[in-house]
């Protein structure tokens, strides 16, 4: 039995749109995670940043001091 020009279409495009569906997902899934991973990069590089900062004052207050 043959399939009309008409089901293979409607075949076609329901094939089509599960496998956008996927794509969609994965691209999802890649920009969340590489979101979340810049996040804590950003977050580890500020605190990492700020304890330098409070650290240096610190020694240069103790230098002004006299040690």
């Amino acid at each position: 039995m043959m399939l009309s020009s008409a089901k293979v279409a409607v075949l076609a495009f329901v094939l089509v749109l599960t496998s956008c569906a996927s794509i969609k997902e994965a691209g999802r899934t890649v920009g969340h995670t590489t979101r979340d991973v810049t996040k804590a990069v950003g977050h580890a590089s500020r605190d990492a940043a700020k304890e330098i900062g409070h650290a240096t004052r610190e020694v240069v207050k103790d230098i002004k001091d006299g040690g």
